[in-house]
């Protein structure tokens, strides 16, 4: 209730406490009179107290209802609040309950935006994957696709091939006839009084075309290879060039290797000395060779290709230790010796050996060790090899009455030192060095000089020699390369004094390249030296040769330049280069007897060659 209403009721209540008493005994005599004049008069009039205090009860009356109806509506808001408290509760509780539900709902949402973020995550990593996966397919596809149309190997079962060849047209020039193919007998060059030292020649060839294959399979613990690779520069009993050039195939190399993974490797067949020159470690097929056109190379570079077995062993710290067992042969040379020993003989036809070839009977294989270190610039080797030379003598063969009686078999040893060297000055030039040295080391130069001659009594004596050859490689350009070499070989005269009294030879030296040999024809040219009947040697093809010339070679030199363009070079369709080769070759001899006018005591030959190539190599 408000302020004014109360204090209305607080009046009211007052004043009809004060008026009560005097309404109750007017009310009483009222009542009274009333009832003792009521026949008699109508009743009083109503004063204007009574209308006030009638009027104020009325109010009181009328306030007092609506007192009455504010507590009803009281009581009712009392009985609504209390049912909206308690709707309030159950509100709270509902609203509790949807809290509770809304926030495991949240946690719910939360729950499924972390795997919805996570799927998404892993969606778009799929996506990364199938994106990579795809770009792998692809990449798979055109790989495959490209080994399918153009492999680099060929397979069957678990052993891979990959084709080796080229295909060459080459022609040389020599001022100074040879009468030899695109490889140079540098040691055959002749003396002016030769009869051809006075024509040249032109040949064209294609006999250093090449083909070969390499065959790989790999174990596991182990790697399996093979290889070989033939040419036609070799000719048979009945080869000729009259129509088809029907020479016999060349086996060049032709060797099986396998190789373990801690970096022991063991290699049998014919392959390259090792004596070649490496690029990388020992490893077969990384050869170093000249760039010549010249098949037989270069004065100067020592190699061998024969039948072998090598054992190799890499290590880590780019070493590398090899040692190997090779064919023996002799290079034999001697004058004024007498016939009272043998080193071999001819090839017997069903051994299938040249019949028209000498060969010696070897005690024991060559022996050649070698170290290569491979550091981060360049390539070094350093090495020797053990060589060992027998002959069958008979002391008593140069007696009155020879006799076989007292023969004996007489073995030398021999053997030498080599050493190469190969680094870039800079990444457009290449340097080398290479030198071998040592007793009956000769036939491993590539003019092969002889390896040993006799002493007077049939026991053998092995010569001394040199050989040494310095490269210089320029590459200025990705397709083309430049190179000069300058090299020579060596062998020392080596001779003995016949005191044999009862010798045909007694008092003459015996041996390598005599002093008292004549070289007094070696500058005067002859006619030919039969009419013959149209066979090989025979008229016209017979010109004439020096008399009176040993021309024991002291020294072959020759320096060469040249380059290789390469024309067109595709890792799919292979190279096509041409090259070009000037060499100029000097041959000297020792010093021996000059009887004649205008004769020389040391002989030298001279030849300018000029080589060009075109060459198809497979990719």
């Amino acid at each position: 209730m408000t302020k004014q209403l109360q204090a209305t009721l607080a009046a009211i209540l007052t004043m009809s406490a004060i008026a009560m008493p005097a309404q109750t005994s007017s009310t009483v005599r009222s009542k009274s009179t009333t009832s003792r004049k009521t026949t008699k008069k109508n009743a009083p009039v109503e004063s204007a107290l009574e209308r006030q205090i009638r009027e104020l009860r009325e109010a009181m009356l009328s306030q007092q209802a609506q007192i009455d109806a504010l507590k009803q509506q009281l009581a009712d808001r009392d009985t609504k609040l209390a049912t909206a408290s308690q709707d309030a509760q159950a509100a709270n509780a509902t609203a509790a309950a949807a809290t509770a539900q809304a926030q495991s709902v949240s946690s719910s949402v939360e729950a499924n935006t972390e795997a919805v973020s996570t799927l998404n995550t892993t969606v778009s990593d799929m996506k990364g994957v199938n994106t990579g996966l795809m770009e792998t397919v692809m990449e798979n596809k055109k790989e495959l696709t490209e080994k399918i149309e153009s492999p680099t190997t060929l397979h069957y079962k678990g052993v891979t091939i990959t084709p080796v060849a080229f295909f060459a047209f080459e022609n040389v020039y020599r001022q100074r006839s040879l009468n030899s193919d695109v490889n140079t007998p540098f040691n055959s060059t002749p003396f002016p009084g030769a009869a051809q030292a006075h024509t040249s020649e032109l040949n064209f060839s294609g006999r250093q075309s090449r083909l070969g294959g390499l065959f790989e399979g790999n174990t596991g613990p182990f790697k399996l290879s093979g290889y070989f690779e033939a040419d036609f520069l070799s000719a048979g009993a009945t080869s000729n060039e009259n129509q088809s050039n029907s020479y016999t195939l060349r086996q060049r190399q032709i060797w099986g290797q396998v190789a373990t993974q801690s970096g022991f490797t063991l290699t049998g067949g014919q392959m390259w000395s090792l004596v070649t020159e490496t690029k990388k470690s020992t490893d077969n097929r990384t050869e170093n060779l000249p760039m010549t056109v010249d098949s037989q190379y270069h004065v100067g570079f020592s190699w061998e290709r024969q039948p072998s077995i090598r054992f190799q062993q890499r290590f880590t710290n780019g070493l590398t230790l090899a040692a190997s067992l090779e064919e023996a042969e002799i290079i034999y040379s001697a004058t004024n010796a007498n016939a009272n020993f043998f080193i071999g003989n001819a090839g017997t036809g069903g051994g299938l050996f040249n019949v028209t070839t000498n060969y010696s009977n070897n005690v024991a294989p060559d022996v050649i060790v070698k170290a290569t270190f491979d550091p981060k610039v360049g390539h070094y080797e350093i090495g020797g090899l053990a060589r060992f030379f027998r002959d069958r003598y008979y002391p008593n063969q140069t007696n009155v009455t020879a006799s076989a009686a007292g023969a004996h078999n007489d073995t030398k040893t021999g053997g030498g030192f080599f050493a190469n060297a190969r680094f870039p000055v800079t990444q457009y030039l290449d340097l080398g060095a290479h030198v071998l040295g040592g007793t009956g080391v000769g036939r491993y130069g590539t003019s092969t000089l002889p390896d040993l001659t006799v002493h007077p009594d049939g026991t053998l004596a092995p010569i001394k020699a040199y050989q040494g050859l310095i490269s210089i490689e320029p590459h200025p350009t990705k397709k083309l390369d430049l190179f000069g070499y300058a090299g020579a070989e060596y062998a020392q005269r080596t001779v003995y004094l016949n005191t044999i009294a009862t010798s045909a030879n007694f008092g003459k030296l015996t041996g390598y390249a005599p002093q008292t040999s004549s070289n007094a024809g070696c500058n005067t040219e002859t006619l030919p030296t039969s009419t013959g009947n149209g066979l090989a040697g025979g008229a016209p093809y017979n010109p004439g040769t020096p008399a009176n010339c040993l021309g024991a070679t002291r020294v072959v030199i020759e320096g060469t330049a040249g380059f290789t363009y390469r024309i067109h070079s595709s890792p799919k369709f292979g190279r096509l280069q041409y090259s070009a080769q000037y060499s100029y070759l000097t041959r000297g001899a020792w010093a021996g007897v000059g009887a004649t006018a205008g004769s020389v005591a040391a002989p030298k030959a001279t030849n300018n060659m000029v080589f060009t190539g075109l060459r198809y190599y497979i990719p």
